[in-house]
């Protein structure tokens, strides 16, 4: 290999190889320098306040939030342009599409999502929960490597198990609620009316009661969206999924969006968290990451991508934006389009910690 920056590291080659598991599913762009690839670096204004006073090197084709020019103005930082920053050498490029097909051969007949397992360090695997508490206790960077236990169990703890059709009955509420309780799923997700009864239903179990805020056009007056979430927390709420502002977010009323979220966000307080729904099929890679920058500054826990009654659902794509965007101190929401244990392990992978699913019950079945 020819790379004048010398031989690879061993981070480079872990790297190499997670890529090369990621191309094998046909899901993966490589994150060089052209900006064609769509797998961006998001550069955002909390970025930019860890840089203050000194120079910030934007990775060549990132994607930087008018929020994070504003920061960097004030802040005089200066946001330093550079095309030999995180650059994949064509070299790299194909050793990674090597791997990718000596993978392929070697792995004929598994299921890609069957391989993909998170594992620490030192060889010992673990359920994403576990990463996840494991990162909560203070570390910023767990291994990624090829391990062959089914990610079924470890799934089916991430899903909201989710029924928001209009004509949905009591008796289908009821049967929601006693399979969310006995697979173990994070929440079930109604819509308000149902409220009541949910938190009735999955009193003294570890699933929470989860609805809908603004639902599902986002359009309504923020006072409407704050008093609708101060009635959902009263009633047993303990999850509040609202819709953002689309409208405001695309005419670049930042603001607007801001205090409708923070609105919520205060109205469900200290009870109920809020996801905030961005409806990422009406949204471009930019927008979609002043939303999330947005979010995180009302307060919100947690991104999702998508209401399901939308011109689309959850993609690849928009999930790892989100995930890059928000770094590791929000959770991201999947939801939209996920019916298979194969759509939900991809949008794991990609950086998802929750699944929006109608489908939880299959999906924690293996299909």
């Amino acid at each position: 290999m020819s790379d004048s920056r010398g031989p690879l590291t061993t981070e480079q080659l872990e790297q190499l190889v997670c890529d090369a598991v990621q191309h094998l599913k046909g899901e993966r762009r490589w994150s060089g320098a052209n900006p064609d690839t769509g797998s961006r670096a998001v550069i955002t204004a909390r970025e930019v306040e860890d840089a203050a006073g000194s120079a910030l090197v934007v990775p060549p084709g990132a994607l930087i939030t008018p929020e994070a020019r504003d920061r960097a103005r004030d802040l005089g930082v200066r946001l330093r342009e550079t095309s030999a920053t995180s650059v994949v050498a064509d070299e790299q490029r194909a050793l990674a599409e090597h791997l990718a097909q000596s993978l392929r051969d070697s792995l004929s007949g598994y299921q890609i999502e069957e391989l993909a397992f998170w594992c620490l360090r030192d060889g010992s695997c673990a359920a994403p929960q576990d990463v996840a508490r494991i990162v909560d206790a203070g570390a910023d960077r767990v291994g990624l490597a090829i391990c062959s236990p089914p990610l079924g169990d470890a799934i089916t703890p991430l899903i909201d198990h989710t029924l928001l059709k209009p004509e949905a009955t009591e008796t289908q509420v009821r049967t929601l609620c006693a399979e969310a309780v006995d697979f173990g799923f994070a929440s079930v997700c109604v819509n308000p009316w149902y409220v009541p009864l949910v938190a009735e239903l999955l009193a003294g179990s570890s699933v929470r009661a989860c609805t809908v805020i603004g639902f599902p056009l986002g359009a309504n007056r923020s006072d409407t969206k704050a008093h609708e979430a101060r009635l959902a927390a009263a009633e047993g709420a303990t999850e509040l999924d609202m819709v953002i502002n689309v409208g405001a977010l695309k005419s670049g009323d930042d603001n607007t969006v801001r205090e409708d979220i923070r609105g919520v966000v205060e109205a469900g307080s200290p009870t109920a968290l809020v996801k905030v729904i961005l409806e990422t099929a009406l949204l471009s890679p930019d927008e979609i990451a002043r939303a999330c920058c947005l979010a995180r500054d009302a307060g919100a826990a947690f991104v999702k991508t998508s209401t399901g009654f939308g011109p689309g659902g959850a993609t690849i794509e928009d999930v790892a934006l989100m995930r890059r965007t928000v770094g590791r101190m929000m959770g991201v929401k999947a939801s939209g389009g996920i019916g298979t244990r194969q759509d939900a392990a991809a949008m794991i992978a990609a950086g998802a910690t929750r699944i929006g699913a109608s489908a939880g019950v299959r999906i924690a079945g293996g299909q």
